[in-house]
C-alpha cells in the first residue's frame, strides 16, 4: 500500500507542475527565450542534452550541446509524442505506466519506437487552449530531464 500511495503522491505532484506551468499565451519569442534558458544553464552545467521546442508540429527551437548525439533527438521525438498524445508530461506518463506495472505498448497498443514515456518533456499549456506543443530535454537520466525542464519553465513563469 506504501508503494501506491507513493506514487499517488508523485502522480498528484507530477499534475500540480502542469497546473502550475501556464502560459497566457505563447510566442515564437517565448520559445527562443526559453530554448536561450535552458541552453545557457545546460552550458552552465555542462550537461550533454539536446533542447526542442514545438509548438503544433512546428519546431520553434532546437540546440545540441556537446556530449549530446543523434540518439537524443530521436527520444525527444519520442517523449513529446507522448505529450501530443496525452497531454501530460512524459515523466507523468512514465511514473503512470510504472504504478500500472505496464508499458506504453501492452496498456496504449502504441509502437515503443514512436512513444517514449521517460521524462524530459514537459506539455506547454495555454489558458483557454489546452496543449499546443511540448518543450523536451534528453541526454539526462529521466527524473533529471524532466527537472531541468521544470526548473526553467518555473523560473520563466512564476518570476
Amino acid at each position: 500500500m506504501k508503494l501506491l500511495e507513493t506514487y499517488d503522491d508523485r502522480l498528484e505532484e507530477l499534475l500540480e507542475q502542469e497546473n502550475r506551468l501556464t502560459f497566457k499565451s505563447f510566442t515564437h519569442k517565448d520559445a527562443h527565450e526559453i530554448g536561450e534558458r535552458l541552453y545557457e544553464l545546460a552550458c552552465e552545467r555542462k550537461l550533454p542534452v539536446a533542447i526542442d521546442i514545438q509548438q503544433n508540429g512546428q519546431t520553434m527551437y532546437h540546440a545540441a550541446l556537446p556530449g549530446s548525439s543523434p540518439d537524443n533527438d530521436s527520444w525527444i521525438i519520442r517523449k513529446s509524442n507522448i505529450v501530443h498524445q496525452f497531454h501530460h508530461s512524459s515523466y507523468y506518463m512514465s511514473v503512470h505506466l510504472e504504478q500500472a506495472g505496464s508499458s506504453i505498448s501492452e496498456l496504449y497498443l502504441l509502437d515503443g519506437h514512436k512513444f517514449a514515456a521517460h521524462g524530459g518533456s514537459f506539455p506547454i499549456i495555454v489558458e483557454g487552449a489546452g496543449v499546443i506543443g511540448a518543450i523536451t530535454v534528453s541526454g539526462l537520466p529521466s527524473e533529471d530531464d524532466h527537472a531541468l525542464v521544470v526548473e526553467v519553465l518555473s523560473d520563466y513563469l512564476l518570476t
